[in-house]
């Protein structure tokens, strides 16, 4: 995120602990979407993760001053989701699973050429639920390895891994892809 959106989003987090509501309607905006995003990669369903992240801002806002960083906040709410959606997944006896069809992650990355995306796209759907999710927040929210730790509630270490296994798979999926161009 530019420095310019997170020092936004620490404002509308601060007005929003004070009970803001215009502040708390223009945080769901910003923030919203993405963690939509993350939800439905976790859970797989649209449906179940407009749920998730219906409950988490429920959460979010009656819990965040206890928030003791807003610079936090996205790790933090996405925790929150994180958690949301993992109890969805044991609530459902179900296999975590990897949305099908992941809607364009950013406006600029529909713009951009589209086959190039749709490959990157079709090669993070390929992998592992916990490794999309990793790759997901760490290279397009840009969050840092200590955030993207807060925001699925393991340790770093494990988010190294994961990053590293997921590059592994990444690259040799789309060496094939881009081969074949």
């Amino acid at each position: 995120m530019v420095n310019k959106e997170r020092a936004y989003e620490e404002f509308l987090v601060a007005s929003a602990r004070l009970n803001d509501a215009e502040a708390m309607a223009a945080l769901v905006q910003l923030r919203g979407p993405r963690l939509l995003v993350h939800a439905t990669r976790l859970l797989g369903n649209r449906d179940e993760a407009q749920d998730a992240v219906q409950d988490a801002w429920i959460e979010i806002f009656r819990a965040l001053r206890q928030l003791r960083s807003d610079a936090a906040f996205a790790a933090w709410a996405t925790r929150i989701v994180t958690r949301r959606c993992a109890r969805i997944i044991a609530g459902n006896q179900r296999t975590r699973a990897i949305a099908r069809e992941l809607a364009p992650l950013t406006e600029t990355a529909a713009t951009e050429n589209s086959d190039d995306v749709q490959l990157v796209q079709e090669a993070i759907a390929s992998l592992p639920p916990q490794q999309a999710a990793t790759v997901a927040l760490f290279y397009l929210e840009d969050m840092s390895l200590a955030e993207v730790a807060v925001a699925l509630d393991v340790p770093v270490g494990t988010v190294k891994s994961r990053l590293s296994l997921a590059r592994e798979r990444l690259k040799a999926h789309l060496k094939g892809a881009f081969d074949d161009q």
